[in-house]
């Protein structure tokens, strides 16, 4: 029951059983993760057997949909081929586009989101930031932290703390930002839609 829960808190209401049945039928050990740096969600085998997928627990519900889908498809690829192949490529996308047909209807995404999805799901690439319509139609659902903005809306060279570290933006590379951390100057990147307190 407890990943029913956690699907409960993130999922929209109309997606949780159909996701809470594809873990059923499918088992792996999951986990709502903090937010990260450089990634959204995972898939991942540990120790050779052990199934495990991550999602951002700081998503809006429609971005933490798509994100759980898109990690069992890869799921899905491994279980029916044992292996990763191209981790997005034909197969992949094939089996994505598969686990998204049951959800893509308007009691479940409102169709500012849904319109740009299917639009995405044409030939999903491995991250919807790679598709800009769909990435504003999904930060627009989601709620602004206060004192916080977009990472990708911040000009080059402004400061920012980001995960308890401080950064310089840097300059943009397709879905992500080149920054350097003040404290070590080692250059990370990081993903552009992520929100950051700006520092003087």
């Amino acid at each position: 029951m407890e990943v029913r829960r956690i699907l409960e808190k993130h999922l929209p209401d109309h997606a949780v059983s159909y996701c809470y049945d594809l873990w059923k039928n499918h088992p792996f050990t999951f986990v709502a993760s903090r937010p990260r740096r450089t990634k959204l969600g995972d898939f991942r085998v540990e120790r050779g057997t052990e199934l495990t997928i991550t999602v951002n627990n700081d998503l809006n519900p429609y971005a933490f949909l798509i994100t759980y889908l898109h990690e069992v498809a890869h799921l899905l690829v491994y279980q029916r081929y044992r292996r990763f192949g191209q981790p997005h490529g034909p197969i992949w996308k094939r089996t994505f586009r598969e686990v998204m047909q049951p959800v893509l209807q308007e009691s479940v995404f409102p169709s500012t989101v849904l319109i740009p999805l299917k639009d995405y799901l044409s030939n999903p690439a491995a991250s919807t930031g790679a598709h800009p319509t769909l990435t504003r139609a999904l930060r627009q659902l989601d709620v602004q932290p206060a004192g916080q903005q977009l990472l990708v809306e911040m000009p080059e060279g402004e400061s920012f703390r980001f995960l308890q570290k401080e950064y310089i933006r840097g300059i943009k590379r397709r879905t992500r930002v080149v920054c350097t951390e003040k404290t070590t100057g080692l250059k990370v990147s990081i993903w552009a839609h992520v929100w950051v307190e700006k520092t003087e």
